[in-house]
């Protein structure tokens, strides 16, 4: 019986490292143990893929357009560790909102003391949405004042709309720290601006803030104090208000010794 001779087929995709100065070769190719800068990584007995090095480049992309800060990387859900009934409620709104979106009604209100993972919630959920290729934006609400302030233009005395325009139409929108900044005329009405104009094209908002609906004493600031009356009723129809009770976690990371 004849014996059939075995082509040997070279997958072109992958370079055949020289024998010799593989460092060299590594360097010119790219930073990428898996695929040498090629895109595609070999899987033995299997054949070929999409390197992973790839996906995480288009991910990183991703949530740059989003302007999530550095700060935030590490924020997930899977990483979100309920201590409280509040946080488990929470998470489970948080992950429903993330999967079901469009499929929506309203958006949320993530409303509790510093440190139960507000912003770690809102981060997963945008993460999530941006993944699935929904356009995301992310917002402190101090650093968007800051900004629209910032372009104010004297000769025309009007802000730049080049501030605003992502704001107001990205589908869905993260505010951070609602009512962080002194609660002047211009940032009721700027804030009312932005609730009423994502209200009328149905865009999906989600809020998180320090500031509760009921005063926890006479000292103590309301969101409604905030944000003003008119923005904090809108609200009630435009979101779900999520309260999460629980401690700072952020005490966890004081490390230094107590005597």
């Amino acid at each position: 019986m004849s014996q059939e001779k075995v082509k040997d087929h070279k997958l072109k995709a992958v370079p055949k490292l020289p024998e010799t100065d593989t460092v060299e070769f590594e360097d010119k190719v790219g930073e990428c143990p898996l695929c040498y800068g090629t895109g595609m990584e070999i899987v033995p007995g299997k054949g070929a893929r999409i390197c992973s090095c790839r996906q995480l480049k288009k991910q990183t992309g991703q949530f740059e357009s989003v302007r999530l800060p550095k700060r935030y990387d590490g924020f997930h859900f899977h990483n979100y560790k309920p201590q409280t009934p509040s946080q488990t409620e929470a998470l489970k709104r948080s992950m429903s909102f993330a999967m079901e979106y469009p499929a929506v009604d309203q958006g949320l209100v993530l409303m509790g003391t510093v440190g139960v993972g507000k912003t770690h919630l809102a981060v997963s959920i945008l993460k999530g949405l941006t993944e699935r290729g929904f356009t995301c934006l992310f917002y402190e609400f101090s650093s968007l004042l800051k900004e629209i302030q910032d372009s104010y233009n004297p000769a025309t005395q009007s802000s730049e709309l080049s501030v605003l325009t992502p704001v107001l139409s990205a589908e869905v929108l993260v505010l951070d720290e609602l009512g962080a900044s002194k609660p002047t005329d211009w940032v009721r009405d700027t804030m009312t601006h932005i609730i009423n104009t994502r209200y009328n094209e149905k865009k999906f908002t989600i809020f998180t803030t320090n500031y509760l609906d009921e005063r926890p004493d006479a000292r103590e600031d309301v969101l409604e104090d905030r944000i003003g009356v008119r923005a904090r009723s809108r609200l009630y129809e435009m979101c779900k208000t999520v309260i999460i009770k629980g401690e700072d976690f952020r005490k966890t990371f004081d490390r230094s010794y107590r005597s």
